[in-house]
């Protein structure tokens, strides 16, 4: 049964936690000085606070005073203030002392919690000492060391420019939101020479190699999510056996493979289980499992180039290798965005459903930070472009992303303005455009009193904008029929909008 009892540690680190610099240094600090063990014991909470607090403000004598203090208690002779010296010194900022002092006592001490604490405390602030020292480091301290030391000696990054070569048996997982999965396909067999389709399930769709290729030619398409490499897979999706070989995929020849190729610099990935929430347990038996197989490939979770990816599959799981990159290569062009933005590779689908129309003149309603516009204009056979939206700062960033685009000649009217008022718009009136591409508001971030209304409105605005044979495509978010005659229903997907489902229409106006 639970205890109410309140914990009275706990209770006087948050009376301390809300003490400035000055009053503990000045007041606490003395009285924990002078005060007998036994009250020393039971105040131990301050030197939690100490750490915390002096991380968060104070100046740099009183930073190296409070340093200096906490270096101190790392020789008294309670092992439990010791214990929570260590956990505060990385806190404040330790240096090349403090982690002489805690490999000291590593290798004195014979405590495991102890020693469990100054790996902890090594794992933050230990360097080329510590993986240079004469002591038996557990597995993850010395990963994470290696990669600080590796991080700050030589930083690495994905290279997009280089090409693999020797291919052989290579499974690429193209990765995106369902419902998107054809659009992805096509671009592939249109555009994909390298690439071949191999597999098309929900959410995926699968490559192989056909010919050298680098990263830069996959992310020569626009309409996927993410890219993964296939290292490997397991038959079950936890246990020792799973570990082990999900351990001996990620250090796999294939795997040293595409880190040589693609990284510049040391090669350091974040490994993360995907949809199975938080699994800080089986992240470290993973990455401790493959450290020991191969010590140059490092886990480390703070800005690693690439990620390692766990992806459950039927009742296994498979490993991936995926690039991180921020920004997106793709999305060179993005100045700014705007709150509730479209899922840039969602634009590029719509674009491609739309179609490729010589002379195009196109439209959107609700243009927001100017994705669908930009990513139509790069398939080319674009006269025009207009984009209305009521928000003047949505205006301003269509208007710098489309220009930092460079699209050429391709005129650009941003305007701000409602939909529904489109003769206002200079060059757009009554079948003045071919192509209204559009994700309108949903609702669900920003409340639309009368979203029926406003999608009918889309519907009646289309009829009376759109040229004989022209087409709107847009994500309708309600199962909300037209009701023009004119505008007749070419294709309709559900797609899933990140955590509901919508569906990606394009009809055409009929011809008179």
């Amino acid at each position: 049964m639970k205890s109410d009892a309140k914990n009275p540690g706990k209770e006087l680190y948050q009376q301390l936690r809300r003490r400035s610099c000055a009053q503990l240094w000045l007041e606490e600090v003395p009285r924990f000085d002078r005060a007998a063990p036994r009250e020393r014991f039971e105040r131990v909470a301050l030197v939690r606070a100490v750490g915390v607090v002096f991380s968060e403000g104070g100046t740099a004598a009183e930073k190296d005073a409070a340093r200096a203090w906490l270096r101190g208690l790392l020789h008294d002779p309670e092992e439990k203030i010791r214990r929570y010296a260590m956990a505060a010194l990385p806190k404040i900022g330790a240096g090349a002392g403090e982690e002489t002092e805690l490999l000291a006592l590593l290798q004195t001490t014979a405590s495991e919690r102890e020693k469990k604490f100054l790996g902890q405390a090594l794992d933050k602030i230990g360097g080329a000492a510590t993986l240079d020292a004469a002591v038996a480091l557990p597995a993850q301290t010395a990963q994470k060391v290696a990669a600080h030391v590796a991080r700050s000696a030589s930083p690495s990054a994905v290279r997009l420019d280089r090409a693999l070569a020797d291919f052989a048996g290579l499974r690429i997982h193209l990765r995106g939101r369902a419902g998107l999965e054809k659009i992805v396909r096509a671009e592939v067999e249109e555009r994909g020479q390298k690439f071949r389709v191999a597999e098309v399930r929900r959410e995926l769709v699968a490559l192989t190699p056909v010919a050298p290729f680098s990263l830069a030619d996959i992310f020569a398409l626009r309409c996927f999510g993410t890219v993964g490499f296939v290292l490997g897979t397991a038959p079950v999706s936890d246990g020792p056996d799973a570990i082990e070989k999900l351990a001996a995929a990620i250090t796999s020849p294939l795997a040293r493979h595409l880190f040589a190729t693609f990284t510049e610099g040391a090669p350091r990935y974040r490994l993360d289980f995907i949809a199975k929430g938080h699994q800080r347990g089986a992240v470290r038996l993973l990455a401790n499992c493959a450290y020991a197989l191969c010590p140059d490939l490092l886990n480390d979770p703070r800005s690693a180039p690439w990620a390692i990816d766990i992806h459950p599959a039927g009742r296994g799981c498979t490993a991936e290798l995926r690039p991180r990159l921020s920004p997106d290569p793709r999305l060179w062009f993005r100045q700014q965005d705007v709150p509730a933005a479209s899922h840039p590779p969602l634009a590029a689908c719509m674009a491609r459903l739309a179609g490729r129309v010589e002379n195009d003149i196109v439209w959107d309603p609700f243009c927001g930070s100017g994705l669908e516009l930009i990513e139509r204009t790069f398939l080319g056979g674009v006269r025009s472009v207009f984009g209305t939206d009521l928000s003047a700062g949505a205006i301003a960033i269509s208007r710098a992303n489309f220009a930092a685009a460079q699209l050429g000649s391709v005129p650009a009217q941003f305007t701000c303005a409602d939909f529904r008022d489109f003769a206002i718009v200079p060059g757009l009136g009554p079948e003045g455009a071919t192509l209204i591409i559009t994700n309108p508001p949903m609702g669900m971030r920003v409340p639309i009193p009368n979203l029926r209304g406003l999608i009918e409105d889309l519907f009646a605005t289309a009829a009376a904008v759109l040229r004989p044979g022209g087409r709107l495509v847009f994500a309708n978010p309600l199962r909300l029929e037209n009701r023009q005659p004119a505008l007749r229903l070419q294709s309709r997907e559900t797609v899933d909008f990140g955590g509901f489902d919508c569906r990606l229409e394009m009809y055409r106006k009929a011809a008179r």
